[in-house]
């Protein structure tokens, strides 16, 4: 078990994702790391492997066997951890629905913006308590990891949406019609899911440069046929098509080396702590350092 403060020395991707998609072709697991932070438990045991020469860190948000709702995801043990393990780069595989009807059932997009439609029963920040910082979010994608996946999706031959906006949902029961129509047409979202938010943000605070990679694999509810609405049964079926696209592409973009991570980015909490140093506690300056990295 690794605790918090003891953190590993190493510059890798992380992905956070469903089950199989740490299963890539020449992939070499070499450790499983069973951890504890300051902020709780992380969703599930974090798989270290290599790939290309290239360290990787896989997480499954929803842990084993699918066992957390999304508001009951630990989010921030998440992400912590993998500041913690040496991530510098997080790539989240998500599932979402389309809001436009050029984003098809079985298409990947990627994520520019989000919009928060959740409610209020997540942690959405590390700070608090004491501890007090304003992150800017206003770009909350990173841009040279974006067009990173973006080129790899060129490469591969794989087509992929971009400078799409993700709009997250409480759940985890499927949305209403006037929710639906709220979100494409108030909000003005291309995408809606249940997980991005707060992960998103948090990657933020952490200095992570974070890109979601979205499934797209129903069109909601806001179609006036009823046959093109969300279902489980649907979701599924296409969900397991559009994850061997994403397994592809995750695996060319782990054969390059990634672009520099713009300073916004990496040094997102200069200039956002409010709180002095010297009055933090030997625990939250602990903590903190983590996310300094």
């Amino acid at each position: 078990m690794l605790l918090a403060g003891k953190s590993v020395t190493c510059f890798m991707l992380a992905i956070i994702g469903g089950s199989g998609l740490y299963e890539l072709d020449g992939l070499r697991i070499e450790h499983e790391h069973r951890m504890t932070t300051p902020f709780g438990v992380p969703s599930s045991t974090i798989v270290q492997g290599t790939y290309h020469d290239q360290d990787v860190l896989f997480l499954a948000r929803h842990g084993a066997n699918h066992a957390l709702l999304p508001s009951e995801v630990n989010y921030r043990a998440n992400i912590f951890a993998l500041k913690q393990l040496g991530a510098r780069r997080v790539v989240g595989i998500s599932a979402s629905g389309s809001l436009r009807q050029e984003l098809k059932p079985g298409d990947l997009a990627l994520v520019a913006q989000y919009f928060d439609h959740t409610r209020g029963q997540r942690a959405y920040s590390f700070f608090g308590q004491g501890v007090v910082a304003h992150v800017s979010t206003a770009y909350p994608a990173c841009p040279s990891l974006s067009a990173d996946i973006a080129q790899a999706a060129e490469r591969c031959g794989q087509p992929i949406h971009q400078g799409k906006t993700y709009g997250c949902v409480e759940g985890p029961r499927l949305g209403t019609r006037a929710e639906s129509f709220f979100l494409r047409d108030a909000a003005r979202c291309d995408l809606v899911g249940m997980t991005n938010v707060p992960e998103a943000f948090l990657a933020r605070e952490a200095q992570l440069a974070y890109c979601a990679i979205c499934l797209v694999t129903d069109y909601d509810c806001w179609m006036d046929d009823p046959a093109q609405h969300v279902s489980v049964d649907a979701f599924l079926a296409t969900y397991q098509g559009a994850t061997a696209k994403a397994r592809q592409l995750v695996g060319e973009l782990l054969q390059r080396p990634f672009s520099e991570t713009p300073a916004d980015v990496r040094q997102a909490l200069a200039g956002a702590v409010l709180t002095p140093d010297d009055a933090l506690t030997a625990t939250q300056r602990g903590w903190l350092e983590v996310l300094r990295q």
